[in-house]
């Protein structure tokens, strides 16, 4: 009996459990703080009403014998697919339903969508970069290769021909540096990537969170997308869903290779390892896309924005360098002063009680930078800048 030896590939300490194991040291050294968390990108808003209606309901439809819900369809039901299916056909994508599948997030799915994959593919992926793309492939054994991604190209790699890759991650608006590609940008990675017969998997987490006519909604924006791209997307940030569980995939039809159908082998998968999203969840999320869902869900949107502006100004303020706070709820700046991005957590942490996320935790091009969320209360985030201004002024 063998493990599987590529996990001693990948750091012992995933980035976010080493800021809460110094955060936790510091409270407990010091119970008179108050510690502001702006670091890990968690919503802090209640689920909107529309969505708590709708939950209340699948309850109710779970005590009575003619509404009752056993097993559900692995890829989700009709009804939650069909208002996936309307939301994209808002922004001009047309998807068959047998398109979408419905999961529990984005970040399963990314690691999980690697199944369908041989394990032989060459991985591209952004530097600095979310966590998970990269260790999932780790630890299947594939060779990652890196796009620099630096303060000169605004945080936003651009395809190098000379390097040939088969899966491609591409995440817009960027976690962690909120940076976004226009559709420019973006038509260059589709055309590369089927010029190279590769796969992008598109990481669209944040897109509600776009609200520039030149950037898009969903890869599936771009003309020649649908031969080259998966795309994955989730409820927990439009909606508040990261306690609720819920987002979903969209798998082209067009997207094939040597007779390799990966929509039909991303149903097998799912199939065989997942047993659906819960009844009662779809329902809330299927509360998301309705008019009155809509309108309630952007008042939440507008108010973790204004927390990004906040946020922004008070580096505007300050001097500092920052990508972000616009189309994003993520504020990526380069630390003040000359210091390592550690050595400015424990910096801020220990002289203004303020918690973010280090940049090299998310890769070499990382260090030196530092990410701010905008998911705080408006109150926490006011009291954060203030004590940043004044620890750095």
């Amino acid at each position: 009996m063998n493990f599987n030896g590529n996990f001693n590939n990948i750091a012992d300490s995933y980035l976010f459990a080493e800021v809460a194991k110094r955060v936790a040291a510091y409270t407990q050294a010091h119970p008179d703080k108050k510690v502001i968390k702006l670091g890990i990108g968690d919503v802090t808003l209640p689920l909107v009403p529309e969505v708590i209606k709708a939950l209340h309901g699948a309850v109710d439809d779970m005590a009575k014998q003619d509404t009752f819900k056993g097993y559900g369809p692995y890829e989700g039901y009709d009804f939650l697919r069909e208002s996936i299916r309307s939301y994209y056909a808002a922004v001009g994508v047309k998807l068959d339903m047998d398109e979408i599948f419905v999961s529990d997030g984005a970040k399963s799915d990314l690691g999980n969508i690697l199944d369908i994959f041989s394990a032989d593919n060459t991985v591209l992926v952004p530097d600095p970069v979310y966590p998970v793309y990269v260790d999932t492939n780790l630890m299947a054994g594939r060779k990652v290769l890196f796009a620099d991604a630096t303060e000169k190209n605004g945080f936003l790699p651009m395809p190098d021909y000379s390097v040939d890759a088969d899966i491609i991650y591409i995440c817009s608006p960027n976690n962690p540096t909120g940076a976004a590609y226009d559709k420019a940008q973006l038509k260059e990675w589709v055309d590369y990537a089927n010029k190279k017969n590769a796969v992008i998997l598109y990481d669209a987490a944040y897109e509600c969170f776009v609200s520039d006519d030149a950037l898009v909604r969903s890869i599936f924006q771009i003309d020649g997308a649908k031969t080259c791209a998966i795309e994955f997307c989730s409820f927990s940030k439009i909606a508040g869903f990261t306690g609720t569980r819920c987002g979903y995939t969209v798998v082209p039809k067009a997207l094939k290779k040597d007779g390799y159908n990966p929509n039909k082998a991303w149903l097998r998968r799912q199939s065989t390892k997942f047993n659906g999203v819960p009844y009662i969840v779809q329902k809330g999320a299927a509360a998301v896309f309705t008019e009155k869902g809509m309108k309630e869900i952007k008042q939440n949107l507008s108010y973790y924005m204004h927390n990004a502006k906040v946020i922004a100004d008070c580096m505007d303020d300050l001097g500092i360098w920052y990508t972000g706070g616009k189309n994003s709820p993520y504020i990526w700046l380069k630390c003040p002063r000359g210091m390592g991005s550690w050595e400015f957590f424990d910096y801020l942490l220990n002289n203004a009680q303020v918690v973010g996320t280090p940049g090299a935790g998310f890769g070499k091009c990382g260090e030196g930078y530092f990410r701010l969320t905008a998911f705080g209360s408006k109150e926490n985030t006011k009291e954060a800048v203030e004590r940043i201004k004044a620890l750095l002024k």
